[in-house]
């Protein structure tokens, strides 16, 4: 199943709100929702700087992953980032895909 890095930024309502809910009731709160699409939460982590917090989720598929997100962004209290992580194996393979490409007005580049 496909993993994928999800950050997000609370707004201030949304750190309030995470003061009465406690990280343990986000959590569960997010096991449930990732696991009604059939996904499963790897892991949760709160932190301090640009992001609130970090979580891994193995989801199905891109659409079942974009739900999730759309449901917490749309909440207004939290920014979130989804980005698909890829393992060792894929990045070979891509590597190994890598068609011959010239960016536009750069000559004597690529294959």
């Amino acid at each position: 199943m496909p993993k994928f890095l999800v950050t997000g930024t609370y707004t201030a309502e949304g750190l309030r709100g995470l003061q009465t809910d406690k990280a343990s009731g986000r959590r569960r709160a997010l096991k449930k929702a990732v696991a009604g699409l059939g996904g499963k939460l790897e892991s949760i982590h709160y932190c301090f700087g640009e992001d609130d917090i970090v979580i891994i989720v193995d989801m199905p598929s891109n659409a079942s992953a974009a739900a999730v997100s759309i449901a917490a962004a749309s909440s207004g209290v939290v920014r979130v980032k989804v980005s698909p992580l890829l393992t060792v194996d894929e990045v070979d393979e891509a590597l190994e895909m890598a068609p011959s490409y010239r960016p536009p007005g750069v000559k004597g580049f690529g294959n």
